[in-house]
């Protein structure tokens, strides 16, 4: 996805309860103005729970946000991020660099870590490929990805595993860990049960929002589904989210998930039905209407995959053999 060539927003800074800071940091994609970090008050600095991705002024960015709250980023402790998403780990090793500070993770993060730029870059235009994608828009796609930078301002470097049974110690107790897949294989979302909050990262929105990763693991759209009873069971009162204001209804936005995921399944099956076989991107247009645009094709195929993927496994649909690989309802 190509980056526009200036921000729409800077960083700003909020406290939400006292000791919970939201850091609203700008990004550079289309309908994605910003992403959240969330600094929590501990001892005699913070625990600093996701950083923003990192480009040419990301620093500036957060200092911003930090300043406007009273807060430093010389008083970050300990970082930790709730998935190995860019905008959520991009600036780990900026801050590591300049702190001292520990980073913890959840160790399958090879979505992101796993070989090089380039490998990756193959690796996501033969998957196009095999699913449809005409060569011309494609190898368009492919050049305006070589421009973009990384979004990284280091490798990747976890000092300790982010699994349940470990716990991110501040002011207001002892956060706990639950592992959420779906979004990301790496995703966790951090439990305060004795306030009653939520960080839920890019698990549960404040808006109804899907996206899955794709390629490595059989289904994320079942995890995400599983992942969602999880957040559901816990008492939560205030849901601290990646992206977006917090939220009380956590239930509420667990349900219109899983409707939205209903809802997303139904129509594949229905484009499907009335195309008797289609290869993945010939869907796009059937199933997202003027929600595709060049800008969202790889995101939103990304998603497709998953959904087909997911339909497979229940037995509803089924692959047929060839280049491109397509598909109809089973039998």
């Amino acid at each position: 996805m190509r980056k526009p060539t200036r921000r729409t927003e800077t960083g700003r800074g909020e406290r939400v309860v006292p000791g919970v800071w939201r850091l609203r940091l700008p990004l550079p994609w289309p309908g994605v103005p910003h992403c959240n970090a969330w600094a929590l008050a501990a001892g005699d600095g913070i625990v600093l729970v996701d950083c923003g991705l990192h480009d040419r002024s990301s620093m500036a960015q957060l200092e911003r946000a930090m300043e406007q709250v009273g807060l430093r980023v010389e008083q970050v402790r300990l970082l930790v991020c709730t998935h190995a998403h860019i905008d959520h780990c991009g600036q780990a090793a900026a801050i590591q660099a300049r702190t001292g500070c520990e980073l913890w993770i959840h160790p399958r993060h090879e979505h992101l870590t796993a070989g090089d730029r380039e490998t990756a870059l193959q690796r996501r235009i033969e998957v196009a490929r095999h699913s449809g994608v005409p060569e011309a828009p494609l190898r368009r796609w492919a050049e305006r990805r070589q421009e973009d930078e990384s979004g990284m301002s280091g490798p990747l470097r976890s000092d300790r595993d982010l699994v349940p049974g470990v716990e991110v110690v501040t002011d207001h107790g002892a956060w706990q860990v639950h592992e959420t897949p779906g979004h990301a294989p790496s995703h966790v979302v951090l439990h305060l049960a004795g306030r009653r909050l939520l960080i839920s990262g890019d698990h549960v929105l404040g808006r109804i929002s899907l996206y899955f990763d794709h390629g490595w693991t059989p289904d994320p759209v079942g995890e995400f589904l599983a992942s969602l009873d999880v957040v559901d069971a816990l008492d939560v009162r205030l849901s601290l989210s990646g992206h977006g204001r917090p939220f009380t209804d956590l239930h509420g936005h667990v349900e219109g998930n899983r409707a939205l995921v209903r809802e997303r399944l139904g129509a594949v099956q229905a484009a499907l039905a009335a195309a008797g076989e289609a290869t993945a991107f010939d869907l796009l247009p059937t199933v997202y209407g003027e929600k595709l645009i060049p800008e969202t094709t790889a995101w939103l195929l990304t998603k497709m995959l998953c959904y087909l993927e997911h339909l497979d496994r229940r037995g509803a649909v089924e692959r047929l053999a060839g280049e491109p690989e397509r598909w109809r309802l089973s039998p």
